[in-house]
């Protein structure tokens, strides 16, 4: 199989928030853009670990608060599909007319993403004021399953 685009017909990209992407996830992400054709970019503050493809590339940037986030925020166009948990982010790229994807296949929306944003906020001050919530968790085969089909549906709706 060669390992070209389709004839430049999608011009969306992937983008991947890289730190916390689990590596199931990356794998289905690096299947769909040898399958389909579309540019995958990995941003991160460490290096990743690709498949050779000319489709797919990473961006390394330096470590800090946000950094690769806004490295994403700037890069990322309309209609474009990001993926990434976090809810910062999301908002701000959903602002940018992006389409986000958790990386257990739950869409971020303008309809949704304000109400993620208050419980996330809501969950950070009972941190702060000690009191124990836990961490999410552990990413199971059903989330990877939900994660491919909501992927799979953003891709075919970029074919012509």
């Amino acid at each position: 199989m060669v390992d070209t685009p389709k004839a430049d017909r999608i011009t969306q990209r992937l983008w991947v928030d890289a730190d916390a992407c689990p590596v199931a996830v990356r794998e289905i992400l690096f299947r769909a853009a040898k399958r389909t054709g579309v540019r995958l970019t990995l941003i991160a503050n460490q290096p990743i670990q690709t498949p050779p493809s000319p489709l797919i590339d990473t961006v390394k940037v330096a470590s800090g608060f946000d950094v690769a986030d806004d490295e994403i925020v700037r890069r990322v166009s309309a209609g474009d599909l990001v993926v990434t948990g976090d809810i910062p982010l999301a908002a701000e790229v959903i602002d940018r007319d992006a389409v986000v994807l958790t990386p257990r296949g739950e869409a971020q929306t303008r309809e949704n993403i304000r109400a993620r944003l208050q419980m996330r906020d809501f969950m950070e001050t009972l941190r702060s004021s000690g009191i124990h919530t836990g961490g999410p968790a552990g990413l199971t085969a059903a989330d990877r399953k939900r994660f491919a089909d909501a992927l799979d549906r953003y891709l075919a709706q970029l074919r012509p």
